[in-house]
């Protein structure tokens, strides 16, 4: 009687419950590109119209030496100098010459400096005073390479709190060689360490900055790590991988 009244009652008796479902392997995926589609930009006046919170170029350009650890190409520089429409360039932390290539293809004055010829970015009294329109340095990221045997070397200092120490006498020497009105564009990835667990180096450095007196009033830019090393590499362990790095622009207060 019961199945008169609701026939869908009697039915729910004689089902018989799915198997439960197996998850898939996982697959490793090809070695391959992966196109995504970006949201669409803006129109407004800007003079680099492509120049958005992300980028995603992947060719590094005709600037520096690609072979150099942790080269991160100029043309990110070059749109940052001709967005800000920059007269003179600060660039402490040379490496390969990529920022000083950058600036001599644009007509551009640069200072340009490295550890490598004995000078110390983070040694305020070695570097010219409040007469730069822009400054631009892409830091180690704490000890995930290692870039010289000088123990002065952020990426040879031994604990989080010294590396926070030097890079914040690195971002004030940076801000006293602006003028009022100049930019300091830092490129910093976060980093996860063996000892000290997983590093937030991008959350650091806006501390950093705001504590030098400067201020972001632009964006983050989010840079696509196109030709990083770790991508051709195999791991044993389980991770989120990080395909990219951030770019923070501030600038000194007038």
């Amino acid at each position: 009687m019961q199945a008169i009244i609701n026939p869908f009652y009697a039915a729910r008796f004689k089902r018989i419950a799915p198997a439960a479902r197996l998850e898939p392997a996982p697959q490793h995926q090809p070695r391959k590109p992966v196109y995504v589609m970006l949201p669409r930009v803006p129109i407004n006046s800007s003079p680099v119209p492509h120049l958005t919170s992300l980028y995603h170029n992947a060719e590094a350009g005709d600037y520096g030496d690609r072979g150099y650890p942790g080269n991160c190409g100029g043309n990110l520089i070059k749109d940052l100098l001709r967005y800000f429409k920059s007269r003179s360039c600060f660039d402490p932390m040379t490496g390969s010459g990529t920022c000083r290539d950058v600036c001599e293809e644009l007509g551009i004055y640069c200072w340009s400096s490295d550890l490598h010829q004995g000078a110390d970015a983070c040694d305020g009294s070695q570097f010219p005073r409040a007469c730069f329109e822009f400054c631009w340095i892409h830091p180690p990221y704490w000890r995930q390479k290692l870039y010289t045997q000088d123990s002065r070397c952020l990426s040879r200092t031994p604990t989080l709190e010294a590396f926070l120490d030097r890079y914040r006498l690195l971002i004030e020497n940076c801000a006293g060689s602006l003028v009022p009105g100049g930019r300091l564009g830092i490129l910093m990835g976060d980093y996860s360490d063996r000892e000290a667990g997983f590093v937030p180096l991008t959350y650091f450095t806006k501390q950093l900055a705001y504590a030098a007196g400067l201020r972001q009033n632009v964006t983050d830019i989010v840079r696509f790590s196109h030709g990083a090393s770790s991508g051709k590499k195999v791991y044993r362990s389980s991770f989120i991988p990080g395909l990219h790095d951030v770019c923070m622009i501030f600038e000194k207060q007038s």
